[in-house]
């Protein structure tokens, strides 16, 4: 066996047993850990949002009737804000697990498969010198990725689809085989399928398609990139199922508070915007710093795809109004670990990790804990 497949099962391993860590507390209904409370049980992991909102879509897609027959307060044009990739795979597993534990399947097996993406990017083009390291790093950082892959959530798939919509777009610059433009391409409409920010992607990579042209003074260059005008296109596909269900073609931009964009930039720090409701903020400036400082040292180290991604994704971001920016970002983490992976393969660093793995379980926990919709009986979402 060859030492990739074995890293490969290694990843697979450590991805089930942290999970399994973040569940055993909820599983055993501990009523007391570290001073916090788990005694709801794994009620608690079903509950965490946003997965039941996607099960909802599942059993509906988005059929205004459907989901005013499941016990919920949400109004029917809420769910327009989720697009269908995880609702999908969760309906195709559904016969077999149930739509509560296939959301979970979903984001375990999309957890496994982001992880191996990342650790073959690195690997293949020799981003680091500890792929491994790296990876077992990409798992745990940022904390706010460790909560999202252990509950139901999109944010999983969606990773994962980006991961490899560059890893291909990087193959496809260095090989210009055509295959790998059209794996970018198919990568690139699933990403958009699964989540809204699939647009920033191609957005990124679409402005440096145009740099690089410029630079070569070709309008070939930029042409021979055409088929990935497909990923901004499968967008119509989802508004217009939006029309066929809401009548509403762009029920997307109806779907009430759920968009988070506000003008100026930085309405983060506006304590008033529905979603901040907050003056302890200082986190999200210290996330703007590493994630610019990444881009710039992505530049540097001349990874041009990957800086103008995170460039983007941040200009994005300097929009959004709401205090879990955090969560925001988590597409372009993966790409701000790439940017620092010196110092995160030091020595130094792996003692700075033992230290603070405890402290990233706790705040998971926590956060996990709290972070739980209004839902007494879930027999309706099974």
């Amino acid at each position: 066996m060859s030492k990739t497949f074995r890293d490969l099962g290694l990843i697979a391993t450590l991805v089930i047993l942290s999970t399994l860590l973040i569940w055993l507390p909820h599983i055993l209904a501990i009523h007391n850990f570290w001073g916090l409370n788990f005694s709801n049980g794994f009620n608690t992991i079903y509950r965490n949002f946003d997965g039941l909102e996607y099960i909802i879509i599942a059993k509906s897609f988005y059929n205004p009737g459907l989901i005013a027959g499941v016990p919920q307060s949400l109004p029917p044009e809420y769910f327009a804000s989720h697009f269908p990739g995880y609702a999908a795979a969760i309906f195709l597993f559904a016969p077999i697990l149930g739509f509560l534990k296939s959301m979970l399947f979903i984001s375990l097996f999309f957890t496994i498969a982001s992880a191996m993406a990342f650790y073959l990017l690195v690997k293949d083009f020799k981003l680091t010198t500890q792929p491994l390291f790296l990876t077992f790093v990409f798992l745990l950082l940022p904390a706010r990725w460790l909560i999202a892959h252990s509950v139901g959530s999109s944010e999983p798939m969606f990773i994962f689809f980006v991961l490899l919509t560059i890893y291909f777009f990087m193959k496809y610059e260095l090989s210009k085989k055509y295959l790998s433009l059209i794996l970018v391409t198919i990568f690139g409409i699933a990403a958009q399928l699964t989540r809204p920010p699939g647009i920033l992607l191609v957005t990124g990579l679409g402005l440096y398609i145009l740099w690089q042209a410029f630079i070569k003074k070709s309008v070939k260059y930029s042409l021979s990139f055409l088929p990935l005008v497909f990923i901004p296109l499968s967008l119509l596909s989802i508004f217009y199922l939006y029309g066929l269900q809401y009548n509403d073609f762009w029920a997307y931009f109806h779907s009430g508070d759920n968009i988070h964009l506000a003008l100026p930039p930085f309405q983060v720090f506006n304590k008033h915007q529905f979603w901040v409701g907050d003056i302890w903020l200082e986190d999200i400036i210290y996330i703007f710093v590493l994630g610019f400082l990444g881009a710039l040292t992505l530049w540097k180290r001349k990874l041009y795809p990957l800086a103008f991604i995170v460039l983007t994704y941040l200009g994005a971001s300097t929009l959004i109004a709401h205090r879990d920016i955090s969560r925001y970002v988590l597409p372009i983490a993966p790409f701000i670990i790439i940017a620092f992976e010196k110092v995160l393969v030091s020595r130094e660093f792996k003692i700075v990790l033992a230290i603070i793995t405890l402290a990233i379980y706790l705040y998971s926990q926590n956060y996990i804990i709290e972070n739980v919709a209004p839902v007494a009986d879930l027999m309706p979402y099974n």
